[in-house]
């Protein structure tokens, strides 16, 4: 019988495991003494098989993979597994000493490898984690595992933002990269990997002065993958339907009027999921991917008889500027659709420095300091003596280290500030979300801080909440309240993008057992596995298991980034 045993020697990888921690808790739950097992589905590039390989690690199991050249193969999968090409009660028998097996991509199992499967959750002497793609037809089989209720089920759902945000930031990816990317990617992680490799190796990628980041301005590399995928935009299209993608495309950021671009054409083109129509009745690509993909694929001679002047683009520019400026009046920060703005910034275009400014304002106040700072660093570098953009950046960079406070506005928020540091404030808006957290603060009321932080997290102003609820902490009586005022503190602020503010000072060690925190302190002294194991007298698999729940806790995924994450010098 051939097994893989996996151990936990490489906890930093250029692609460390990052987010998805109420899914790995749940994948090992279900694989756990007494339970039959678990099915993980979601489309290809969702990361399946790399959640399943961490639910996995340090454990003795087989592993089988289906595979399209060997799905018309009988038992093909397995062969390694098994002695003889025999019967299917004999494969079953012969599988019966495999306490934990893996099967990777079952959709594409032969059909007796399939039912080989299925004989083996019937059983249930055998634990089985089963990834599948959910976008083609699997075998009877295989989706009989789910819909006849022999196994759990759980559909991956694409890795957030924030977790994308960190995956990426590790490998020094600036801000406005990594959001284009995860807007252009939509959770395909094996396309993230194919965009993230060719930026990392190619030219397209600038340097960004004094900080040790590079962001990507201009057209989209034509990797493999991306392809792969415009190969599926545009097989089987008509003349037709391709000239009128490429006008979509190269209208981007605007959408275009229906009239004069063949209704028929349009329907079908809606009805395949390629084109969308906005409130409005503007035409536009569905997915983000296809404009950037279907430019880059363009000849030049084409590529200018479709382009469109960019006649208009500043009153546009100017008309998102204004409404971002609304918003902040009204304390909304709530995430709004910026599309010419973040084209204009993609495609490497001049961004003026007042919508850069306030660009920066709007995204610090809602706690993205890295998208704050990234878009005060563009307004400056089309515009190096703008002093909006200096004091945002300024301010930004403030967020990010708790030495600074980042409130000196000159306006309601410069005042607010003193609630943030956990002062008494000066005179708010009578009735808003800021005095209704001045308010509770005075008071020292921790069920009133809550509430005063759920009101900013809908107002999206995701920072002010998590201090809110760090504050709440503090003021609870009740031990219970007080541990769930920190979980809500936490998770919001691994949303702000590694701000670090005095009130959030102290909330990340506590989400750590007394162990973990000896092996990360240890390890953000310096400290190898080995030498840790020596300290505390363990075994280095035993060091290494704490540090990559630690990291799983903590958010990260990078050694490095430990000393920043417990305020010690690195």
């Amino acid at each position: 019988m051939r097994t893989y045993e996996q151990d936990a020697k490489t906890l930093e990888l250029p692609w460390p495991f990052t987010g998805r921690e109420d899914e790995l808790e749940l994948v090992r739950g279900a694989v756990a003494s007494g339970r039959r097992g678990i099915v993980v589905t979601g489309p290809a590039g969702r990361g399946k098989t790399r959640l399943v390989t961490e639910v996995v690690r340090g454990t003795d199991h087989a592993r089988v993979t289906g595979t399209p050249e060997a799905r018309h193969l009988p038992l093909a999968a397995f062969a390694h597994l098994l002695p003889g090409t025999g019967s299917l009660p004999g494969a079953v028998r012969a599988l019966s000493g495999v306490r934990l097996l893996v099967v990777d991509d079952a959709h594409l199992l032969d059909e007796d490898s399939a039912a080989l499967v299925h004989q083996l959750a019937a059983n249930g002497r055998t634990r089985l984690v089963v990834t599948a793609c959910d976008e083609g037809a699997a075998p009877g089989a295989v989706s009989r595992l789910w819909t006849g209720e022999l196994l759990p089920r759980l559909a991956l759902a694409p890795l957030p933002e924030e977790d994308t945000a960190a995956l990426l930031g590790a490998a020094g990816f600036e801000a406005l990269t990594v959001r284009r990317l995860h807007r252009l990617c939509r959770g395909d992680l094996r396309l993230l990997r194919s965009l993230a490799d060719a930026l990392r190796t190619g030219a397209a990628m600038v340097a960004v002065p004094g900080t040790g980041e590079r962001a990507w301005r201009g057209p989209l590399p034509l990797t493999p993958a991306v392809r792969d995928r415009l190969a599926l935009v545009l097989e089987h299209r008509t003349p037709g339907e391709r000239e009128i993608l490429e006008r979509l495309a190269f209208a981007e950021p605007a959408p275009l009027p229906p009239h004069g671009l063949g209704l028929d054409v349009l329907e079908g083109l809606e009805a395949a999921g390629l084109v969308a129509v906005d409130d409005a009745g503007g035409v536009g690509l569905a997915d983000p991917l296809h404009g950037p993909a279907l430019r880059a694929a363009t000849g030049r001679l084409r590529a200018r008889r479709l382009s469109r002047a960019a006649a208009g683009r500043g009153a546009a520019l100017d008309a998102e500027r204004h409404f971002l400026l609304r918003r902040l009046t009204r304390m909304d920060v709530r995430p709004v659709a910026t599309p010419v703005g973040d084209w204009v910034v993609a495609e490497g275009e001049p961004v003026p420095a007042g919508y850069a400014a306030v660009r920066a304002r709007f995204a610090r106040l809602g706690g993205a300091v890295r998208d704050a700072a990234a878009w005060a660093r563009e307004g400056l570098r089309w515009t190096p003596e703008d002093a909006d953009c200096a004091a945002e950046l300024a301010l930004a960079e403030a967020e990010s280290d708790e030495s600074g406070h980042g409130f000196a506005e000159g306006d309601v928020y410069a005042r607010y500030g003193a609630v943030r540091a956990g002062e008494l404030a000066g005179a708010l808006p009578a009735g808003s979300v800021l005095a209704r957290h001045a308010e509770a603060l005075a008071r020292g009321d921790g069920g009133a801080l809550d509430r005063a932080a759920a009101a900013l997290e809908e107002r999206g102003f995701l920072l002010f909440a998590a201090e809110a609820h760090a504050q709440a902490v503090r003021a609870h009586r009740d031990p219970g309240a007080g541990r769930r005022s920190r979980t809500r503190a936490l998770a919001l602020a691994r949303r702000c993008q590694g701000a670090r503010t005095p009130a959030l000072a102290g909330l990340v060690l506590g989400e750590l057992t007394a162990r973990q925190r000896q092996v990360v302190a240890l390890a953000a002294a310096g400290l190898s596995n080995r030498e840790i194991a020596e300290r505390l007298t363990l075994s280095v698999r035993t060091v290494g298991n704490h540090l990559y729940s630690a990291y799983t806790r903590l958010g990260t995924g990078n050694r490095g980034a430990l000393p920043c994450l417990l305020d010690r010098p690195a």
